[in-house]
C-alpha cells in the first residue's frame, strides 16, 4: 500500500515537475514571441520613422531637385510677337482678337509694359474735384486733403500704358488711424494692352465715416502693382475728415 502510494507520489511529482516544466518552457515562449514582438514593433517603429526621414532627406536633397527653374525662353517685345508667324491667319486674328486695337506706334522694342498715372482725384458730389500731385512728394507733417465726414465720394484716375501689355493691373488702398488699420480696399483693374490715349477708371462710390471717433488724422498707402508684382505708384500720405469742409475750397 505503502510503495502504490510511493508510486503514485512519484509519478504525481513526475507530472507535477513534467507540467512544471511544460509550463514554463511555454512562459518562455511567450515571452519570447511577445519580447520579439516588442522588437519588431519597435523595428517597424524606427523604419518608419527612417522612411520619414528619408522623404525629408529626399525633399531637402538637391540633387533630386531640377537644377533650375523651367526655361520659357527669352522674353519678346510686343511688336515683336505681333510679327511672328504673320503668315499664319489663324492665328493673326487670335491675336488680333486677343489684343484689340493695338495702337503701333505705342509700341516701343521694351519687353517690359510700362504703366504712367496721369491723373488722381476724388469726385464729390457737388464739390470741386481734389487732384492729387503727381509726381507725388509724401510729406508727414501736412495733410494732402480734407474730407468731411459723412460725405460721398469717389476715387476717378487715368493712366497711359506703353510697350507692351499689362496684366493684372490692381489698385489698392491701405488706410491707418492711430497706428490701427482702419480700412483696405483692394480693386482688380483688369489687363490693357499699349496705347497713346490713356485709359480712365472710375471705382465704386464710397461714404466717409461720421462721429467723434472719426474725426481726426490719417495715413494712407495707395498702390498700382501688376500681376509681377511690378509697382506704378506707391504713394504714402495724410488725410484728415472733419465736420465740415474747409473754407478754402467753398
Amino acid at each position: 500500500m505503502s510503495a502504490a502510494v510511493g508510486i503514485f507520489s512519484a509519478s504525481k511529482q513526475d507530472g507535477l515537475k513534467k507540467n512544471e516544466r511544460n509550463n514554463n518552457e511555454e512562459a518562455r515562449e511567450e515571452k519570447k514571441k511577445n519580447n520579439n514582438k516588442f522588437v519588431d514593433d519597435n523595428e517597424a517603429k524606427n523604419n518608419n520613422v527612417d522612411d520619414e526621414n528619408e522623404v525629408d532627406e529626399e525633399d531637402d536633397d538637391p540633387k533630386l531637385k531640377p537644377e533650375k527653374e523651367l526655361d520659357l525662353g527669352p522674353p519678346l517685345s510686343l511688336k515683336e510677337q505681333l510679327e511672328m508667324d504673320k503668315d499664319d491667319e489663324s492665328l493673326r486674328r487670335w491675336k488680333e482678337q486677343l489684343l484689340g486695337s493695338v495702337d503701333m506706334s505705342a509700341l516701343g522694342e521694351m519687353e517690359a509694359a510700362e504703366v504712367k498715372i496721369e491723373r488722381l482725384s476724388i469726385v464729390c458730389r457737388g464739390r470741386p474735384d481734389i487732384v492729387l500731385p503727381i509726381p507725388f512728394v509724401s510729406n508727414p507733417k501736412s495733410s494732402l486733403f480734407i474730407l468731411k465726414e459723412g460725405s460721398r465720394y469717389r476715387l476717378k484716375f487715368s493712366f497711359t500704358v506703353s510697350h507692351n501689355v499689362v496684366s493684372g493691373l490692381n489698385y489698392t488702398n491701405t488706410v491707418w488711424k492711430s497706428g490701427v488699420r482702419v480700412e483696405k480696399t483692394k480693386v482688380m483693374l483688369g489687363t490693357f494692352s499699349p496705347r497713346k490715349d490713356p485709359y480712365t477708371y472710375e471705382l465704386e462710390e464710397e461714404t466717409t465715416p461720421s462721429g467723434l471717433f472719426a474725426r481726426g488724422s490719417y495715413s494712407a498707402t495707395t498702390k498700382f502693382v501688376d500681376d509681377d508684382g511690378k509697382a506704378y505708384l506707391d504713394m504714402n500720405y495724410h488725410f484728415e475728415i472733419k465736420k465740415n469742409w474747409p473754407s478754402n475750397n467753398s
